[in-house]
This record gives C-alpha cells, sequence and structure tokens, in this order.
C-alpha cells in the first residue's frame, strides 16, 4: 500500500472534535450510569439489566440500521442522533432531580441511548471513506486519531469525571453527558456535505440489511476482518469476566492497583492506535493485522503465566496495543474497499457479529472458572486468539488485501457500480 503525504482536509478536524467531546460523554456515562443504579438497587441482576440494555440494539437492530444509514444522509444522521441522545439524557436527570429515578427508567435509557450509539457510529463509519475520498493511508491516519481519542476520553477521562461529577448530584453527569452530545451536534452539522451513495433498485429494508450482511459472508477478506473482532470479544470477555478475581487471588492486588492494571492496557492500546499506520505501511497491511492478532494472543497467554503484578501489566499493555492496532487497521480497510451504498450495512454486520459473541465470552470465562480453575479462562482465550490468527491469516494476506485496493482504485474513490461489485463477489478468491 503506497503512503499518500496529503493532509486530512479541514472537516476531518471537526468530525474528529465531535467524536472526541461525545466520547468524553459516553466515559462519564459508562461510568455514571451503574453506579447511579447502584444508588437505586442491590440486587445483582437488576444491575445486570442496566449494563445489558445498552448492547442490545446492537443485537436486535444491528444490521437493520446499517441498512437505514445507507438510505439516509450520513451528517443528517450523525446530528440527529446526538441531538436526540441530549434530549433522552434530559428525562433521568429530571427525575434524579425529583426523587424519581427508577431501574426500569435507567435501563429504558440505557437501551435508547445504544440505539443513538448504533445509528451515530454507523453513520460515522460510512460518512469517514466519502470525506477522505477512500484514500487508504488517510483512512489509516484518521482512524488512528479517532482511536487514540476515543481511548482517552472514555477509558481514561470520562470514567473518574463521571464518578466525581456524581458526587455533585445524581443528575449532574447526566446533565453533562446531555451537554456533550449537544457539542457533537453542532460540530456535525458544521462538517461538509456528501452526495448520497447511487440508489439500489428498490427493495424492501429486510432485503436491503440482508443483502448487506451476504456481502460480508461472501467476501473472504471482508469476513475474516469481521471474524477478528468476533473471536476477540469472546476470547477478552472471557478474561475480562474472572480478571477482577485473577488479579486479587494470584497476582494479590488490591483495588487500586487493579485500576493501575486496567490503565496499563489503556496505555498500551493508546500506543498501539499512534502506531498502526507506521507498521501497516512497512509490514503491509494484511501481515500486520495477522501479526497484532498473535500478539495479542501471546500477551494474554503471558498474562496467565505472569508470576507477578508488573509483568501482568506489562502483558496487559501488549495486548491492549496489539487491539489498539487491530482497531484502526481493520475499520480503515474495510472503508477503503467498501462501496459507498453498502458501507453501513457491511460496518454494522460487522459490528453485530462482535457484540453478539460478548455474551458468549463472558459466560465461558465464568464457567471454566467455576469447572477449573481461574487461569483456565486466560489460557483458553489465548489458544482461541492464536487460533483466530492462523485461520484468518490467509483471508487477510496482503495479496488479498492488495487485490482488494486494486478493485476499489479504478473508482478513484467514488462509489462503484452494483454490476462492479457483481464482478467482484464472482471473481475468483486469491490467497
Amino acid at each position: 500500500m503506497t503512503s499518500n503525504p496529503r493532509k486530512l482536509p479541514t472537516g476531518f478536524g471537526r468530525l474528529w472534535t465531535a467524536q472526541t467531546i461525545s466520547s468524553l460523554g459516553d466515559g462519564v456515562s459508562h461510568a455514571a450510569l451503574p453506579l447511579l443504579a447502584l444508588t437505586l438497587t442491590r440486587d445483582p441482576l437488576a444491575l445486570a439489566l442496566v449494563t445489558a440494555a445498552g448492547t442490545l440494539p446492537w443485537l436486535l437492530f444491528g444490521v437493520l440500521g446499517g441498512a437505514l444509514v445507507d438510505r439516509w444522509d450520513r451528517r443528517r444522521t450523525m446530528w440527529v442522533a446526538d441531538t436526540t441522545r441530549a434530549a433522552l439524557l434530559v428525562i433521568p436527570a429530571a427525575a434524579a432531580l425529583l426523587d424519581v429515578l427508577s431501574i426500569p427508567l435507567l435501563a429504558a435509557v440505557a437501551f435508547l441511548l445504544g440505539l443513538g450509539g448504533l445509528f451515530f457510529d454507523t453513520a460515522a463509519t460510512a460518512y469517514l471513506p466519502d470525506l477522505l475520498r477512500r484514500d487508504p493511508a488517510l483512512l489509516q491516519r484518521a482512524n488512528s486519531r479517532l482511536r487514540g481519542a476515543q481511548t482517552a476520553m472514555s477509558g481514561f477521562a470520562g470514567p473518574p469525571a463521571g464518578s466525581a461529577l456524581l458526587a455533585l448530584g445524581r443528575a449532574v453527569p447526566l446533565l453533562a453527558d446531555a451537554v456533550s452530545f449537544m457539542l457533537s451536534a453542532l460540530l456535525v452539522r458544521t462538517l461538509p456535505a456528501m452526495p448520497r451513495p447511487v440508489p439500489e433498485v428498490r427493495e424492501s429494508l429486510l432485503m436491503q440489511a440482508r443483502a448487506g450482511a451476504s456481502y460480508v459472508f461472501r467476501d473472504r477478506l471482508l469476513l475474516g476482518l469481521a471474524l477478528r473482532p468476533a473471536v476477540g470479544n469472546v476470547a477478552f470477555l472471557a478474561v475480562e469476566t474472572v480478571l477482577a478475581l485473577f488479579a486479587h487471588d494470584r497476582l494479590g492486588i488490591d483495588t487500586y492497583g487493579f485500576g493501575l492494571l486496567l490503565t496499563a492496557e489503556a496505555t498500551g492500546g493508546l500506543i498501539g492506535a499512534a502506531v498502526a499506520s507506521r507498521i501497516g505501511r512497512r509490514l503491509g497491511t494484511g501481515t500486520a493485522l495477522t501479526c497484532t492478532a498473535a500478539v495479542e494472543g501471546l500477551a494474554i497467554l503471558g498474562l496467565a503465566a505472569a508470576p507477578n503484578p508488573y509483568l501482568a501489566g506489562l502483558a496487559l499493555a501488549v495486548c491492549g496495543a496489539g487491539m489498539g492496532a487491530t482497531m484502526v487497521l481493520g475499520p480503515s480497510l474495510r472503508q477503503a474497499i467498501v462501496p459507498a451504498h453498502l458501507m453501513g450495512r457491511v460496518a454494522s454486520t460487522s459490528r453485530m457479529l462482535a457484540m453478539c459473541a460478548a455474551p458468549l465470552g463472558a459466560f465461558l470465562g465464568g464457567w471454566l472458572a467455576t469447572a477449573y480453575d481461574i487461569r483456565t479462562p486466560l489460557y483458553v482465550a489465548a489458544g482461541l486468539l492464536l487460533t483466530m490468527t492462523a485461520v484468518t491469516a490467509s483471508m487477510t494476506s496482503n495479496r488479498r488485501v492488495e487485490a482488494a485496493l486494486r478493485a476499489a482504485a479504478p473508482a478513484g474513490g467514488a462509489d462503484r457500480s452494483p454490476a462492479e461489485d457483481s464482478a467482484r463477489e464472482s471473481a475468483p478468491d486469491l490467497v
């Protein structure tokens, strides 16, 4: 892949700022909603309901949401989603002030916020390649900055800010999140308008959603890109489910030390996102993706065998770096090769597969720890990651990546016709 020296357009700076502000708000609410629920009940099932409600929209409406985004103007979808989420947060804030907040209300708010996030994230993913004219090098640079900002805001700054704001009053973090969404919406409205994708033959929403999912499963490269986060989520949730117990029982880490352990992982994620483009240029995107996946598996293996907290923190930092780089390289490649009229559906299908895998991983981790040993989920997770790396290596090889980029290149970053897509789908796979 040849690098392009062109600068990122001015519009990207506004998009980056909008998503950074929104990520800070997400981090605030990510900490505040469970803590708010904890002020209402100590029932674990009720607390789990609030947490799970935010993920349900992806499981229930992921592909259909992508099909709607492919019908709608992406910029408008983003600012409407953020404006709606800002207005929505006023409801639980008012309920908190009036002392009528309840678990069902928090669960409903979490669900609707998740639904708004589905539309915003899918539209943003589809808008970015249009803004950058599907330039692979610019997409990697842009996603590196977006991923870094998201990790910093939602992983570092947002959660402690949410906890601190909650101490000022139950409504305060909710109102702060609402302000972040409004600022994001105002910035998104200033972005340049992009032409809508070429209309397809008129079909029902369900048929269009099915066509988008089929496009992923019939393309070996896209399927390989989708399998990695899906299998990765099974592995990482298996680890996350028992990580606190593992840290306490095996490493002797207290609550404060556990926070530092998570900080090490987030720091690695920032570094991985920052160097992803450089790794992709040096090794080629396909080889880089295989290497980062292997690094994740080996790092989890190192975590399982770590004899002390310091080596465990190092292992998590290395794992975070692999994840950070993967989350830049994979989406950037997908955005460069998928035609505009399918981008929303392809992105949402891939995200839905990853989200559906998460509960399976959590269950697997808990069961393995109960049936065997606290280290067992970590060893199994490492095995899953390394097996996935071997299986998908040929699916996302440099040769296959370059072939896909060449197929996308003749349109000069513009959308390709359905006839060209059909020709690509019927062409023999390259190994």
